[in-house]
């Protein structure tokens, strides 16, 4: 008889402990970025024409960041921030397509995993290759690249279905045998019909160890990642799990290929902007999907969701950077300032937005901080907790957010940028709340704030520099 009290005891207990709706303190967290969508490539920072009805009612629910950065102006070191709260150039990932998330870095998904949470990457990873066997993207498959095998599960992630780098945004791994009207496999093209012949993109998903995914691998890339997310969301509240999933989209990013169908959404713009909008506006219907799921599950009010992008937009496309100065590669606002919100129905109130700068190396920092996880050890940490900010309990960001990006350098903090092209040879210096374009360079009448903001670049730039070469792990 008391065998089998205590194994209801221990059964009641297990069932009060782990299930979602008895573990409010434990949100579920989502970071969602995109591929090189521009900051006025949103319908909620003001662009009238591009069609996102979903990420602006999702916007409005939380709080909309008007200052908010990449931590580099190209893709692979900006994701590396994301999971480590820490400068690339600390962790050796200085541009794309460049060195690999070491297991020696300390990720939020080895946290997360330790305090009982599922764990999920899908879509772009662009943090390593994923097969020393076969020719795959960029890297995969080159001798000379083998020493950049990196996968998603050697860094906390229990599943993922990822690509090395790039694929089309629709039939990723397929591109036609023949271009029409202006399109490329560069720029991009209408979705292929049926009938017509196509070629092997060179890519694969991967869902584990030199393993690919099966199945159907057709029709819109964002869909084919959130069918996989959504499972993942059903599996870990079946086992009772909170969860935490990184979802990197390919959209907007080259090759941007678009159905018919999302086509028809913007008749009165050329193919070539038709082939961009209508691309993010299917990423938008996915987004949608994203919430209908979790509000039908009961989990939307207790969800953390980020949103982002790597960085500004690529210079062939469409995409805007609005009033902003530089695009994608460029250390100028234009280049690392993204469309970005937060949504988390159950702490944060809604249609609000905060213009204190906050980049991708803050989501470690306050994630710890919501959860109330030590960090496990003293390395250098170039993010912050936000949540003063959003809260509205702390103004002003005290601790300058560094960039670099080849010959650029530049030191951010609550007013002013000083920014360098040719590492340190000349400065510019503007003030961003008075001059968010960057158009009035005012180093010349501010020579003590520039030397005193090149003193604390300095300093920073020898703790990278550090980090990079003696390892401070």
């Amino acid at each position: 008889m008391n065998k089998i009290f205590y194994a209801l005891l221990i059964f009641c207990g297990t069932n009060l402990v782990y299930p979602q709706k008895m573990l409010p303190e434990r949100p579920n967290i989502i970071l969602i970025m995109t591929d090189d969508q521009g900051w006025f490539d949103a319908g909620f920072n003001g662009n009238s024409i591009l069609q996102t009805p979903h990420l602006d009612a999702l916007a409005s629910k939380g709080i909309i960041f008007d200052r908010f950065y990449s931590a580099s102006a190209v893709c692979s070191p900006t994701r590396a921030s994301v999971v480590t709260g820490r400068n690339p150039y600390r962790m050796e990932i200085p541009g794309a397509n460049t060195g690999h998330l070491k297991t020696q870095e300390i990720t939020i998904a080895e946290l997360l995993k330790k305090e009982g949470y599922a764990t999920g990457h899908f879509g772009k990873w662009h943090l390593g290759i994923h097969t020393k066997k076969e020719p795959d993207a960029n890297r995969g498959g080159r001798e000379k690249h083998f020493k950049h095998y990196s996968i998603p599960s050697m860094h906390g992630y229990d599943e993922y279905f990822c690509t090395e780098s790039k694929v089309p945004t629709y039939d990723p791994m397929a591109y036609p045998e023949e271009f029409k009207n202006g399109e490329s496999k560069r720029y991009g093209w209408s979705a292929i019909k049926k009938g017509e012949k196509a070629k092997d993109f060179n890519t694969a998903y991967w869902v584990g160890d030199e393993q690919k995914a099966e199945g159907e691998l057709s029709g819109d890339d964002t869909k084919l990642i959130m069918d996989r997310v959504v499972s993942f969301i059903e599996r870990s509240l079946s086992q009772g799990e909170p969860f935490f999933a990184t979802v990197w989209t390919h959209s907007p990013h080259l090759p941007v290929v678009t159905s018919d169908y999302y086509k028809s959404k913007y008749p009165d713009l050329s193919n070539k902007e038709q082939l961009y909008y209508g691309c993010i506006t299917a990423l938008d219907d996915q987004i949608g999907r994203l919430w209908k799921e979790l509000e039908r599950n009961g989990t939307s009010e207790n969800t953390m969701i980020w949103f982002c992008s790597d960085n500004g937009p690529e210079n062939e496309t469409p995409g805007s950077a609005g009033h902003l100065k530089g695009r994608k590669r460029s250390l100028y606002e234009g280049g690392l300032r993204t469309p970005a919100f937060v949504v988390w129905e159950r702490e944060l109130k809604g249609k609000k937005r905060l213009d204190v700068p906050a980049f991708t190396s803050d989501y470690l920092p306050t994630l710890l901080s919501v959860l109330n996880i030590d960090y496990p050890d003293d390395r250098p940490i170039d993010g912050i907790n936000l949540m003063p900010f959003i809260k509205k309990t702390k103004k002003e960001r005290n601790k300058p957010m560094g960039f670099r990006l080849k010959n650029q350098i530049s030191w951010v903090n609550h007013r002013y940028k000083l920014i360098t092209k040719d590492n340190g040879n000349n400065y510019e210096l503007y003030d961003i709340i008075a001059d968010e374009g960057e158009e009035k360079n005012i180093a010349a009448f501010n020579s003590k704030r520039v030397e005193e903001m090149k003193s604390e670049l300095n300093t920073w730039l020898s703790s990278v520099e550090n980090s990079s070469k003696e390892r401070d792990y």
